[in-house]
């Protein structure tokens, strides 16, 4: 697998698992909607998250969660440039942002960002794997089936794991042809999954190593762990971390998380067991 990442010249590791946090300037997300879409107070949570160890901030300005509402491409410009362009200059924490829109992503790189990451995996606009070839940035490349509005109502699959699989394998082959040298790979939990499939894909999780790339897991706080429970996404850190561990025990190079100080310990934990 390939173990480091290409941000600007500069190698992020991988070799050892790291932790991207969420920063979502959304007023809608499921878990932190309406916190920071304040420019200032995104900032102060950057800079929260950086100093808690995070090694990637994650910016979204378009909610994905089921049944969002869906907002135009310059509204979605408006919630996030300002925010790159504030931390790019504040930080030199590498800035992925979370967009299937190719001109979302090609503004934002103009102004800081150096990863994008497509719940897509390019797949909603065919300008997007272009665009991140010429930018010879970082691509993070996620399964989902449907659109977000309707993607959880009735998701179906033959066999969960060999379709994710090949999809991804598909995409990774499409991003090595347009001339993408850094793909991550995200198997998309609930992304057009039910709580069976999530289980699924986590349980095997170590089959997607086979793609040689690095693995991104995000399950942080998300149905499969509160709805199992029968607890609020409030509460849902402790179910977080259990499953980021096992995540990590089986494969994840990147946690993508919105509590990073817990995310970062488990990691640091991980890393200990594995010297002996």
């Amino acid at each position: 697998m390939k173990r480091t990442i290409n941000i600007n010249g500069k190698k992020l590791d991988v070799s050892s698992p790291i932790v991207m946090g969420i920063l979502n300037v959304t007023p809608d997300s499921f878990s932190d909607g309406g916190k920071y879409i304040h420019t200032d107070d995104a900032v102060h949570k950057a800079i929260k998250m950086i100093d808690e160890g995070a090694s990637i901030i994650d910016i979204g300005g378009y909610s994905s969660r089921p049944g969002a509402k869906n907002i135009s491409e310059d509204e979605e410009l408006d919630r996030v440039i300002p925010l790159v362009e504030r931390l790019s200059q504040e930080t030199d924490i590498p800035i992925s942002i979370d967009t299937f829109r190719s001109r979302v992503a090609d503004e934002s790189i103009k102004v800081g960002a150096s990863i994008i990451n497509d719940i897509s995996a390019g797949s909603d606009d065919v300008n997007m794997i272009p665009t991140v070839a010429r930018h010879k940035v970082p691509f993070i490349a996620m399964h989902k089936q449907g659109k977000p509005s309707i993607m959880q109502d009735n998701p179906n699959y033959f066999d969960v794991l060999q379709e994710v699989y090949s999809y991804l394998e598909d995409v990774i082959h499409k991003c090595r042809s347009a001339g993408i040298e850094d793909v991550i790979v995200d198997p998309g939990f609930g992304f057009g999954k039910t709580t069976t499939h999530n289980y699924k894909l986590l349980n095997h999780l170590n089959e997607f190593k086979s793609l040689n790339v690095p693995l991104l897991i995000g399950v942080s706080r998300k149905s499969m762990i509160y709805k199992t429970l029968g607890i609020t996404v409030q509460d849902a850190l402790n179910g977080s971390t259990f499953l980021h561990a096992f995540s990590l025990n089986n494969g994840a190079n990147i946690l993508r998380v919105h509590d990073v100080k817990e995310a970062v310990e488990c990691v640091r934990l991980f890393d200990q067991i594995k010297k002996y």
